[in-house]
């Protein structure tokens, strides 16, 4: 019998997964009173903006992926806000800078996270934005209790917070004691202001969701943080520089609805959002590995770890290398995913020795790429600068956050993945009138003017954010996905491997399961870093299999039992309609609930 921490929850009315178990709770209320997945995914992201600021934002991102049972169709919604008129290479070289700083005002990409949430809501729901956001509005005006990681990060970031950021001490300093009620009275109160102006647009349900969507995106919060953004703060780069966001930007920005990325694994259909994201990324490692057989080799053994390690460096350069915003440069999808390609890349694999090089198959890396961190820290430091411990909190006191993640399915075989981020109140001050700071994706972008990622207007950053659709052989779909930055699609892999190449048929143990990653190539986050041949392991695996991963040249670092992200997942099985959720106990407060 596999080890679970949880159950897998089971029901025939619906599921959700989500990370705090509020959110949960209040999508789950959605189904109940008959509401269908696309309703409750927008109800638990509102819910996760106001209780997880330390991962995710009102203006924020949020890629989702969503499957119509009635068309049997599967859809990916951007959520990805693309740059400022203002963004351009030479206006950061002439600040002197050679990458976008991670913090401050700068990097704010146009705010993707409303808008996706009204494409999803509009398109494939039931009900109106004001249902919807009323859980979010209640938590925002009522609040909700402190838990210890935000706590802990607040404590962390609190110097900084105090000393430059006096708007954002408003809201939450003091840091309030665990159980001590969270309130965000601008929040709320920019929730209401949109479902009066849904109410009063006189119009039918879409028209509604429209005019809520407008009035922040070309009304008065536009102006605010256009205003707000004026005065130069200091960032990562030691310097203060003003924002470049406008309100004309927000006001001419519209998101899409797209067809996803999809590639087969071993009778598994797997979808992805496009290369503005780093999905594809996830495929490539499944055409790649779909030459080797990991279940002989064994789960978690070194071989089969082995093996995956060098397969994922192997995609990785080459979402280095090709993937960029595919409304402005070419991707060559086809050819990375095709059969001849997968083949020749996968010779490339020494089953007994670790590669330490970046070895992008098309494309080409950015100008001096790429930037090696020490050894010395980076064993014992995160790529802030900060001790390995309690990761999530200090990476974001820095003024990196994390993600967040929901899944919901529905009685009618309705599924939705989505990885909302971004706009985190670590990474840059908050906007007064609104009760939450712009993002930082910007940091996201190369200033390589020839590489598929290099910062231009109008152009989305090739983002981490990553949410998952699969359908299983045996005709179940599953949404599924982490926060982890870029390590969502190592984690949210494993998951999928440990179902469907090691044996797993629950899925709560598929998340508990002991994983590794890698970091040999540069992080996705300012300063941009990599570390290669290094292997992040969580000391659950057997440490004969991590000293095998040594010999054979890996950098094994051993950072803890129960470390590596967030997968949550909600599955469907259309023979007796049959609805599951997990959602993995690393962060504590995440939870899946199942309605009968």
């Amino acid at each position: 019998m596999q080890f679970t921490t949880r159950p897998t929850v089971r029901g025939y009315g619906g599921a959700v997964s989500a990370g705090h178990y509020l959110a949960a709770q209040a999508g789950a209320q959605l189904l109940a009173e008959g509401g269908n997945a696309a309703d409750a995914a927008c109800t638990m992201g509102f819910a996760l903006q106001v209780l997880e600021p330390h991962m995710n934002g009102f203006a924020g991102e949020a890629p989702i992926l969503y499957h119509d049972a009635a068309s049997e169709r599967t859809h990916a919604i951007s959520g990805q806000g693309a740059a400022p008129a203002a963004a351009t290479i030479e206006h950061f070289r002439s600040l002197g800078l050679d990458r976008i700083p991670g913090d401050g005002l700068t990097a704010a990409a146009i705010p993707g996270a409303l808008d996706a949430w009204r494409l999803l809501l509009e398109r494939f729901g039931t009900r109106t934005l004001a249902e919807v956001v009323a859980p979010a509005r209640a938590l925002a005006e009522g609040g909700f209790p402190m838990y210890p990681s935000l706590r802990r990060l607040l404590e962390i970031a609190g110097d900084r917070i105090a000393a430059e950021w006096p708007t954002t001490a408003d809201v939450w300093l003091p840091v309030k004691a665990v159980g001590e009620r969270v309130r965000n009275p601008a929040l709320a109160s920019l929730l209401a202001s949109m479902a009066e102006a849904e109410r009063a647009s006189g119009g039918g349900r879409e028209a509604g969701i429209r005019a809520a969507r407008d009035a922040f995106y070309r009304g008065e919060p536009a102006e605010w943080i256009e205003a707000f953004l004026q005065a130069p703060v200091r960032d990562a780069s030691g310097e203060a520089h003003a924002g470049l966001l406008t309100a004309a930007d927000l006001a001419g920005y519209e998101g899409a609805v797209e067809t996803p990325v999809a590639a087969g694994y071993r009778g598994v259909t797997v979808w992805k959002c496009p290369p503005w994201s780093q999905g594809p990324v996830m495929l490539q490692q499944l055409r790649l590995l779909e030459g080797f057989d990991l279940a002989a080799m064994g789960h978690n053994s070194a071989e089969a770890l082995h093996t995956w390690i060098e397969c994922a460096k192997l995609a990785f350069a080459d979402r280095e290398a090709s993937y960029g915003d595919p409304a402005h440069v070419d991707v060559p999808l086809d050819e990375l995913l095709s059969d001849g390609y997968s083949e020749r890349r996968r010779a490339l694999v020494d089953a007994d020795r670790a590669s330490l090089e970046l070895r992008p198959g098309l494309g080409r890396l950015p100008e001096g790429w790429p930037l090696l961190a020490e050894d010395e820290d980076a064993q014992a430091l995160s790529p802030a600068g900060l001790p390995r411990a309690e990761p999530e909190a200090l990476l974001g006191a820095s003024g990196r956050g994390d993600t967040t993640h929901c899944d919901a399915v529905d009685r009618w075989g309705n599924l939705a993945s989505c990885t909302p981020s971004g706009g985190w109140l670590q990474s840059s001050p908050t906007v007064p009138q609104l009760g939450f700071p712009v993002g930082t994706r910007g940091q996201m972008f190369v200033l390589d003017p020839a590489h598929p990622n290099a910062l231009a207007p109008g152009k989305r950053p090739r983002t981490t954010l990553t949410p998952s659709l699969a359908q299983l052989p045996d005709g179940r779909r599953i949404a599924f996905g982490t926060p982890g930055g870029d390590q969502q699609d190592q984690w949210s892999l494993h998951f999928l491997l440990n179902l469907v190449d090691f044996g797993f048929e629950d899925l709560q143990a598929a998340i508990d399961a002991p994983t590794v990653h890698s970091e040999h190539w540069p992080e996705s986050f300012y300063p941009r870093l990599a570390n290669p041949g290094l292997v992040d392991a969580e000391t659950r695996i057997e440490e004969g299999v991590l000293a095998e991963l040594e010999r054979r040249g890996h950098r094994v670092r051993r950072s803890g039992a129960w470390r590596h992200g967030r997968v949550m997942a909600a599955s469907y099985r259309p023979d007796d309609g049959l609805c599951e959720a997990a959602a993995s106990p690393r962060s504590v407060v995440a939870y899946a609930i199942a309605l009968p």
